[in-house]
């Protein structure tokens, strides 16, 4: 199902700046169980990326009646995505003061990973890297072009993920997914002050990490501190958390670690 601007419909207008130059954000949410999972925290990044671009859609109250629809016209465990663009303008960069922001919500298939990828993936180094811009930082924004072109790089499905670093040779995330990594009982992961995304399933994972007294520092990583690690996994809202045990290519190898399963059972525990 696919709702614009609260119709059933699927097409926008050519003028759309979100299709014209990627002029808007997105949230992709897991509808488990008859639920839709962290949608407070989904809905609190939408609002903060939208003020941080600067488009003028601040109406979650109307957002959350449009999800419901579509739920309710959703019989099985789904993804649900969210799109906010800044909407429709002419030819040029420039945003018109005039611009109403447009709104999609639509449905798709669970993606059927195996069981096994909670025990353990391969995943690969990218090749193409992130440019640094500490504006756009954090926030879902539309314009996914280097990851198009980073997961574009390979067809095997043994392959799970790629790890993606920038052009400071900085280790940033997944190219769906944010990093981890465990050493000496603590959890590291990447800062995410000049690129990335900061994830709704990486902030349950430091809140729960708290609660449960695990020391978690955010700083700088390098492909040298992988090295260090003893565990290491990915995480995103759909796949929540998934171990990584090799990198294909390299010598680098670490087992499904205690810490992260530790993670992995207190996570299904938790409310969402």
């Amino acid at each position: 199902m696919i709702l614009i601007n609260g119709q059933p419909d699927n097409r926008i207008p050519v003028t759309d700046r979100g299709l014209q130059y990627g002029d808007g954000l997105f949230e992709t949410l897991a509808f488990r169980h008859g639920k839709l999972e962290y949608l407070n925290a989904h809905l609190q990044r939408l609002m903060r990326g939208c003020e941080r671009l600067g488009i003028g859609f601040a109406d979650r109250d109307k957002l959350e009646v449009e999800l419901a629809t579509v739920c309710a016209q959703t019989a099985e465990d789904s993804v649900i995505k969210i799109m906010i663009t800044r909407g429709s303008g002419g030819r040029g960069y420039k945003a018109p003061k005039e611009a109403e922001p447009l709104r999609i919500i639509s449905s798709h298939p669970m993606p059927d990973y195996p069981e096994s990828c909670q025990q353990g993936i391969t995943v690969r180094l990218c090749q193409h890297r992130l440019g640094i811009n500490p504006g756009l930082a954090g926030i879902k924004h539309l314009n996914r072009l280097e990851q198009v072109l980073a997961r574009s790089e390979w067809e095997d499905d043994n392959i799970r993920e790629g790890l993606m670093l920038d052009i400071n040779n900085r280790l940033v995330e997944g190219t769906m997914t944010n990093l981890f990594m465990v050493h000496n009982g603590q959890l590291i992961t990447p800062a995410i002050d000049e690129n990335g995304i900061e994830g709704v399933m990486r902030a349950e994972v430091i809140k729960l990490a708290g609660r449960l007294d695990i020391p978690v520092k955010e700083t700088a990583l390098t492909l040298t501190d992988l090295k260090q690690a003893d565990e290491i996994f990915l995480t995103n809202s759909i796949i929540e958390i998934w171990p990584v045990t090799h990198v294909l290519d390299t010598d680098l190898h670490w087992p499904h670690g205690t810490l992260t399963r530790r993670l992995q059972s207190e996570l299904r525990q938790a409310e969402r």
